[in-house]
Order: structure tokens, then sequence, then C-alpha cells
């Protein structure tokens, strides 16, 4: 995360912070900025200790921060504003407050770029008419997410600065660290990373929501995602906060345990929000005994105890949980057949019974969509 906070350190955050907490003058005494110096370890022999104090002796108002690329492969060159803040960029409440907002307003772009293009171009709007989906379901699940998102990225925010301030394996160069595995592949792990990111996340992601389906947590907090039966690319992030960051914490574990490269961190970072809305959007293409795409994650959520892992079907398949998609799933003529709809419902509201007691839900279709049809109808 270092080279997305040096984007928009350069192109943003520098200037923000620079008028928010400029660098007092030389003429008045800045505890916070004197403390921040001390805890750097600043003293007299450090020649950016000395060339701030100099500045300082002429009136210039400039930070002692030396720019560090954060990669050798993108570089974003600082403007004066870098040096014009008291909270520089080393300064870790400022890494912590730029990264929060970072974090939420990537979640919030991707959830809804990726999501509108799923529900446009792939989402079946025949799904409307399901038996169990919910009365304004589309509306209820951006409500939540949009509750959400901004408590999942406290959470998240620590493990960023954790990453930022080289308490992990990240990496830009296999040069850079080291790491036992590393010594045992060499060069080859540039590729080799990326399998076993998606085994072990899908390993530690498989025992966390079966854990999280346990009769004391369900109810508490992975229920509201369950709320969807049938659900739509909006419900891809429609989580209990607790429920979507404890998901998420094998993906920010891995690089505290195996090296990773900074851009591959940041592409499978990014395609696991795409892999989320994926498995919600409703079309089965893939019937693949390996994948644990949408067709398997809609089992999940008709029949809640099956299906619980991310990416791949084996540790279901291992831990006895593994339910084959029905066939009918990808048949296009029979998939939206009332039959099917009818024998989903039957075996739902059984499940329903034997995980949540009384059903709750209020179904109905989609209003705004129900008018528009009628409308052209």
């Amino acid at each position: 995360m270092d080279v997305v906070l040096e984007v928009f350190d350069g192109l943003m955050f520098d200037r923000l912070y620079a008028n928010i907490l400029p660098i007092q003058s030389a003429s008045s005494f800045d505890p916070i900025s004197t403390l921040t110096a001390g805890f750097k370890g600043y003293g007299g022999n450090d020649t950016a200790w000395q060339a701030a104090s100099q500045g300082a002796d002429m009136g210039l108002q400039r930070s002692a921060w030396e720019y560090k690329p954060a990669s050798q492969y993108l570089q974003v060159q600082p403007s004066e504003y870098a040096w014009m803040s008291r909270w520089d960029r080393d300064d870790a409440w400022r890494q912590t407050v730029s990264l929060y907002i970072i974090t939420w307003l990537f979640g919030l772009v991707i959830y809804f770029l990726c999501a509108s293009l799923s529900y446009i171009f792939v989402f079946d709007k025949d799904t409307f008419n399901h038996p169990k989906y919910l009365k304004n379901q589309m509306r209820m699940e951006i409500k939540q997410t949009l509750e959400s998102i901004p408590i999942m990225a406290i959470f998240t925010v620590p493990a960023f600065v954790a990453e930022v301030r080289g308490h992990s394996f990240i990496y830009d160069n296999i040069s850079d660290i080291s790491h036992p595995i590393l010594t045992l592949f060499g060069s080859s792990w540039n590729y080799l990373q990326f399998p076993l990111f998606i085994l072990f996340t899908d390993f530690c992601i498989y025992w966390i929501h079966r854990g999280l389906h346990h009769p004391k947590v369900y109810k508490r907090l992975h229920k509201p995602h369950h709320k969807w039966i049938m659900p739509t690319p909006f419900a891809s992030h429609a989580f209990h906060p607790l429920d979507g960051f404890s998901q998420s914490v094998p993906y920010h574990l891995f690089p505290f345990i195996f090296p990773l490269h900074k851009f591959a961190y940041i592409a499978l970072f990014t395609f696991i929000q795409i892999w989320t809305v994926m498995i919600h959007d409703g079309e089965y293409v893939a019937n693949s005994p390996i994948i644990n795409g949408a067709a398997c994650h809609t089992m999940h959520h008709l029949y809640f105890n099956y299906n619980y892992g991310q990416f791949t079907t084996l540790w279901d398949r291992l831990g006895g949980s593994y339910r084959k998609p029905n066939d009918e799933l990808f048949q296009k003529d029979q998939k939206m057949s009332k039959d099917e709809w009818s024998r989903q419902s039957k075996e739902m509201e059984k499940m329903v019974k034997e995980v949540e007691g009384k059903d709750d839900r209020s179904y109905g279709p989609e209003e705004t969509f129900v008018r528009r049809r009628q409308k052209v109808a």
C-alpha cells in the first residue's frame, strides 16, 4: 500500500496536510513537531535534522522529511507541499488517516463500479421474480454496504499501516528482504506467490466462514449477509462489519507470513473485490468441480450450510460441506423456471427453520423494476 499511498500523497494529501497542519513559523514553539522529531530519533548529528534546524533559523517552513520512492517501477515526484506540513509523509498518524480515507473510498468505488457493471451486463433481472427475493432488496443491500464499509475500513487500516511502515514481507525487489522461502525458490517465487495466496486464503476463509455459521455466532454476525437468499451483485459487500472484516483477515495476514510483491499485493486485493461481486452475480457460467463460483455460492445462500470456500471447492470437499450446484442452474430455460424456484424455496424454508428458526424476511419484487416493466408492458 505504500505505492498507493505515494500516489495519493502526490495527487492530493501533501497539499491537504500542508494546509490543515502547516509547519509553524520559526518564531513560534510547536510542541507537536518537537515531540515528533524526538520520537523519530533525530539528534544533533543527524544531517536531516540539522538542515531542518538551519531552515527554521532562517524562518523557512520546511520539514526534514526525505523523499524515498516506494517503488522503483512507479514514482510520483513530490511537490513543495510534501515538506510543508508538521505531519510529513512518514508520520504514523498521517499514514493512518490517509490509508483510512483510501480504503474507504477505494472500497466504495470498486463496489459500485463492479456491482453496477455486473448488474447491467451480467445479472439476470428475472431474479426479481423469484419467490425468495426480498422486497426492495437492492436498496437494502446498498444501504447495508454503505454502513459497513467505513467500519470495516477502521479494522483494516492497522494492517495497511504496519505494511507501509515495513513490518511485513512485502517487497519491491526480491533482494530487498530475507525470507527462507525466497532462499528456496528464488525468482520463481514471483510466480508461485499467486497460487499460494489463493490456496492459503481459501483455506483460512473456509474455516472462518464455517465458524461464522456456528449457532452462537451466526445470528449475531453472519445472518445479515444471509438475509439475501437470491443475492444481486450489490449484496457482495453487504455484511455486518465484523463479519466482512473477519473474512478478509487472511488477505492481510498473508504478507506478514510470506513474501509478496507490492504490485501483486495491489492486483490481488483488487481481484478479491471483483471476485466477491462475481460470486453474487447469479450468472452460472462455470460448472466446475474445482472453482467455487457463483453457482456454488448460490447453493450457499439458498441452503446455508454448504460451500463455505471462497475460490475453490477443495476445502469443502475435504470438510464434507461441498454441495454440487443443481444441474438446472446451468440451463437457461430451467434455472428461472417456476418448478426449479419451487424446489429451491421448499428446501430453503426447511433450512431456515433449522438454522434461524422463524423466517423474519419480507419477500416481494423490486418495486422500481416492477413499475418499469409494467410501464413498458
